[in-house]
C-alpha cells in the first residue's frame, strides 16, 4: 500500500483542516496516509510513494517553519512526487482585487515552486475571522471592503486530491486508467 504524507503549517487551522480533507480523500483512494504538522516534523522520513505540503500564506510567502523544511528537504523531496498547496485569502477580497489575486504572482512561493518543481502548486482559500488579525490589520482589512468568513471550496480541494490519487496511482504500484 502507497504511503502519502501531507505535511502542512498553519496558522489559526485552516490549512490544517484541508490537509486533513486531502488525506481523507487519499485514504478514500486506497492510499496509506500520514498527516503531520511541518513546525513538528524536523525531518522527512524516507518510504514515502508522494508528498503533499502545504502552507497558509500571510504577507505573500509560506509561513517560516514551512520555507525552512522546503530548503532543508530539497534533496529527499525531490526524490519522489511533491505536489504542494498555499492557503490565502483570494476569496475574502472584494471582487476588483480579487481577480489580480487570483493572477498575481507571489515571489517567494514561485522561488519555492521553482525549487522543487511539484506535479502541482495550488493555491485555495481559507478561513478568515477578525481575531486573526491585529488591531491595524483589522482596520487595513475593513478599509480595502474585504469581507471575513470561511471561504474554503471543499469541492475544489476534494477534487484536487481525487487528482492526486489518481496520478500516484492504485496502491501497489499498479496504475488505473486516466493516471499519469
Amino acid at each position: 500500500m502507497s504511503l502519502v504524507r501531507v505535511l502542512y503549517a498553519s496558522e489559526h487551522g485552516s490549512t490544517e483542516d484541508i490537509a486533513r480533507r486531502i488525506a481523507a480523500r487519499l485514504a478514500a483512494h486506497g492510499h496509506r496516509t500520514e498527516v503531520g504538522d511541518i513546525k513538528v516534523s524536523p525531518r522527512l522520513e524516507p518510504g514515502s510513494a508522494a508528498v503533499v505540503l502545504g502552507s497558509a500564506v500571510y504577507g505573500g510567502a509560506w509561513l517560516p517553519p514551512a520555507e525552512a523544511f522546503v530548503r532543508r528537504e530539497v534533496a529527499a523531496l525531490g526524490a519522489q512526487p511533491v505536489w504542494m498547496f498555499s492557503v490565502g485569502l483570494t476569496a475574502a477580497l472584494p471582487k476588483p482585487l480579487r481577480s489580480l489575486a487570483a493572477r498575481s504572482e507571489q515571489p517567494r512561493i514561485s522561488r519555492l515552486v521553482e525549487l522543487l518543481r511539484p506535479r502541482a502548486h495550488h493555491r485555495f482559500s481559507g478561513v478568515i475571522r477578525p481575531e486573526h488579525l491585529g488591531r491595524k490589520g483589522r482596520v487595513i482589512f475593513r478599509l480595502l471592503f474585504c469581507r471575513y468568513g470561511d471561504f474554503r471550496n471543499w469541492a475544489e480541494i476534494d477534487a484536487w486530491a481525487d487528482r492526486i490519487a489518481r496520478e500516484v496511482g492504485v496502491p501497489g504500484g499498479v496504475r488505473g486508467p486516466g493516471a499519469s
